[in-house]
């Protein structure tokens, strides 16, 4: 289930929602059963093997089955969730790899709602059951928790995610029904900054220290017709970052464009690629032509796909 973009004046008595953070990691799934958790994301790829630590939930439910809905996130040392210590964890599907990492860089699973227990599915039972089961569990471990929620004071919900440098909340409506594939307006997320996952439809090369790299990506977001052209991002990468991306990219090469129309001082020096990759990025405001301002990378988003990607309005 998927939340709609909006803020809290929208929302009317603020007494009928219930008020979470809104982690900045990724979505998953877990599948409890017979003692063995698995972890999917929201492109159906299972996770399992990226995150041994949060599989070993399985035995904090003792032997229950369960469906949990709930964000992968990795803290930083002040303890707020890092999207680009994230990363490191996100690509690694290697076993003793990702095992290495769950010491030097531990992820954890905050769960915030409960689909199924047992033998009984929980999809149309209201939020406020849902939650009530969920928070029975006592999922407090070394890799999974189950955070606070606010009832019917978002004002102060959205002070406290600003107040932690979070990423915003997500208003739920309390006699709300979990519907699996669907945004929502039942789920609301209110956002403190502005992000936009979108669809990498080529790149440019380098200049100066970057020479030899990727210069920047060249942006969009499917359309009715194909894919519509959004911008151009070339901040906020790393050098690791832009090795990863060249990787990526490399066998995605593609003759022609993806994208419905590009400006020539963009297409200029374009290497197209196939629109397969997802990532995400930070910015202002949208321009009069459909562009995006002053837009800043924060990193690939392979728990997406591109006929999954929105506009954020």
């Amino acid at each position: 289930m998927l939340a709609t973009a909006g803020n809290l004046a929208l929302l009317g008595d603020q007494a009928a929602w219930g008020f979470e953070m809104k982690w900045d990691g990724v979505r998953a799934l877990v599948h409890v059963h017979a003692g063995r958790a698995r972890l999917v994301s929201r492109n159906a790829v299972d996770m399992s093997r990226s995150y041994p630590e949060i599989t070993a939930v399985a035995g904090a439910l003792a032997g229950r089955c369960a469906v949990l809905d709930g964000e992968i996130v990795a803290l930083d040392a002040a303890g707020r969730p890092s999207f680009a210590r994230l990363q490191k964890r996100m690509h690694i599907a290697e076993v003793r790899n990702a095992t290495r990492l769950a010491s030097s860089d531990p992820a954890v699973l905050l769960a915030f709602d409960l689909l199924h227990l047992d033998s009984q599915s929980l999809l149309q039972q209201p939020w406020t059951l849902r939650r009530e089961r969920l928070e029975s569990l006592e999922l407090a471990g070394p890799a999974w928790q189950t955070p606070a929620v606010f009832l019917g004071t978002g004002t102060e919900a959205v002070a406290v995610s600003k107040e932690q440098s979070l990423e915003g909340v997500v208003a739920k409506r309390l006699g709300s029904v979990y519907t699996p594939g669907r945004r929502c307006p039942d789920w609301v997320k209110i956002k403190n900054v502005r992000t936009q996952e979108v669809v990498i439809g080529g790149w440019t090369p380098g200049r100066g220290r970057r020479v030899g790299m990727i210069g920047a990506l060249l942006l969009g977001l499917p359309g009715p017709t194909g894919m519509i052209y959004a911008g151009k991002v070339g901040t906020g990468f790393t050098d690791a970052m832009l090795r990863d991306l060249a990787g990526e990219l490399g066998p995605l090469a593609t003759a022609s464009s993806p994208f419905d129309q590009v400006p020539r001082p963009d297409a200029r020096e374009a290497r197209w690629v196939s629109p397969l990759l997802v990532g995400e990025v930070v910015f202002t405001e949208w321009t009069g032509d459909g562009r995006l301002r002053h837009p800043t990378w924060r990193g690939l988003r392979p728990d997406k796909s591109p006929d999954q990607v929105t506009p954020e309005t």
